[in-house]
């Protein structure tokens, strides 16, 4: 609190807005959700899901109005994703994607509080891990003479400027709550997970998704199974790690003979709940990436878990030498055998696709191998500084192999893909990013607090997920961009608590 009694608008954004407007007028709100809820079951009666749901983000936006930036922050995690969905099915053509209004709302939203407060813009900080974005994207800002289409490489470099403006605008002020950042990403992830499990069970699956007979693929609000895949496995192993301290801080009450708080005991259903449905989805999505990605971050978070690395390398290793007694003994579903042994088969059998018979079952591989080559054509011509960030659906038409005319956005493989439109120099610049960021993170695991080094194991599993899942796709889809930026931001967070720790010291 600021030295006049005032509240600063630090103060504002980082205090839970609901306990304002609760002991307020609860009467009011009680109401409002029961009409609310009436009214939302007369719509969806009579209104397509598209339709809806931007009907919801609408409301929800001028609700929002009166509330902190935070609630707003909640707000634009949650709807982002709603860019797929509105532009194929809603056939409402915004000037605008969902995510970049809902941003353009939010910044504005800040912005004003911190002129009705009277307070300062926030300055720089020397912190790694914006540093490291800002020089992402001044190595990407070199992009535009290279690219043939400006346009393209300015959306694509505009994502990254959102994350390095994510995480300098999150990580400033006295307070930092990271737990509600935290918050705004499940809440969003468990939310798009519902949607895709209602497509898994049929709710509105196309033909061509459907797996073991009668299920369909998920996709959620992504409309594509892999990146939806890949938004599940990015926030899985925040929301395991978050029910994990829950369980072993009631369990640390328990021996100790203290009684367990009604509130502690919800919060860990809760967060149970949203793991279990967030683990549903990932599985449903059927992507062998998001899988794979999901079962290295595992092994990372267990060798990270423990304070002593020798348990934690066992634990690992001990899980690792479980699945293959599991594969061994065919104790395993064999759908999911058959998924993963196929895709490995037809991987690893084709160094050159070009005339190579595809069938339905080896369809999928073979055309991403056919987009890996046309980047590495793209690469060798333009070596240096690629064919410039965005470019590679304009570049494609003069490397594509017969058969595989469709550029279908980016290569399917975020590091191809970056070699060939930035070229040797883009593509070192990017590992030299996320190798920056796995070394302040694991650092972050010295953190006094459980819960903030239990998060650190966390983002570690979110970091690893994001490097393997890339191997064979591209992430930054899709509004996806937001959440990782603020997943950054609390990395910076916990990092600026740890410097701050040594400095008392």
């Amino acid at each position: 609190m600021a030295s006049n009694g005032r509240l600063s608008i630090f103060d504002l954004f980082y205090r839970w807005p609901a306990k304002m407007v609760l002991a307020q007028s609860k009467r009011r709100i009680h109401w409002f959700c029961i009409s609310a809820a009436f009214i939302g079951a007369v719509l969806s009666t009579i209104l397509p899901l598209p339709s809806l749901l931007l009907i919801v983000a609408a409301s929800l936006c001028l609700l929002l109005i009166p509330l902190t930036p935070l609630a707003t922050l909640v707000a634009l995690l949650a709807l982002a994703p709603l860019r797929a969905l509105i532009a194929t099915e809603a056939g409402i053509h915004l000037p605008l994607d969902i995510g970049q209004i809902l941003l353009a709302f939010y910044l504005a939203h800040w912005l004003a509080f911190a002129v009705m407060k009277r307070q300062p813009l926030p300055g720089i900080r020397r912190e790694p891990v914006l540093l490291s974005a800002v020089a992402l994207c001044l190595v990407f800002a070199v992009g535009v003479w290279t690219s043939d289409a400006i346009g393209n490489w300015l959306t694509e470099w505009l994502k990254w400027v959102v994350i390095a403006t994510m995480i300098w605008h999150l990580t400033q002020g006295a307070r930092f709550n990271w737990r509600w950042l935290v918050f705004a990403v499940l809440v969003s992830a468990v939310a798009n997970a519902v949607v895709g499990l209602y497509i898994f069970f049929g709710g509105s699956g196309a033909n061509h998704l459907l797996i073991l007979g009668r299920f369909f693929r998920a996709f959620g609000t992504f409309g594509q199974p892999n990146p939806f895949g890949g938004f599940m496995g990015i926030a899985l192993p925040l929301a395991l790690m978050c029910a994990a301290v829950q369980l072993s801080q009631i369990m640390l009450d328990l021996r100790a003979g203290r009684r367990v708080a009604p509130a502690r005991l919800l919060l860990l259903a809760a967060l149970a709940s949203a793991t279990g449905v967030i683990a549903a989805a990932l599985f449903a999505s059927w992507s062998r990436g998001a899988w794979l990605g999901f079962a290295a971050s595992l092994i990372v978070m267990l060798v990270a878990l423990p304070r002593r690395a020798l348990k934690g390398i066992s634990l690992a290793l001990a899980l690792a030498a479980l699945f293959f007694v599991l594969w061994s003994a065919g104790l395993l579903p064999q759908s999911v055998v058959s998924r993963i042994t196929t895709a490995a088969t037809d991987l690893f059998s084709f160094s050159d696709v070009r005339g190579a018979n595809f069938t339905p079952t080896n369809y999928a591989v073979i055309e991403r191998l056919a987009h890996w080559q046309a980047a590495i054509g793209m690469a060798q011509d333009h070596p240096l500084f690629g064919v410039g960030l965005g470019n590679y659906a304009i570049r494609y038409e003069d490397y594509h192999l017969i058969n595989w005319e469709a550029p279908l956005g980016h290569a399917h493989n975020l590091y191809l893909n970056f070699l060939a439109e930035t070229g040797v120099v883009g593509l070192a610049a990017y590992v030299a990013f996320w190798l920056s960021i796995f070394r302040v993170t694991w650092k972050t695991l010295k953190h006094p607090d459980r819960a903030a080094r239990a998060l650190a194991v966390g983002l570690l599993g979110c970091w690893t997920y994001i490097a393997v899942h890339s191997v064979f796709d591209n992430l930054f889809v899709n509004n996806l961009f937001l959440h990782i930026g603020v997943l950054l931001a609390v990395l910076a967070i916990l990092h600026r608590q740890i410097a701050a720790s040594l400095e008392l010291d």
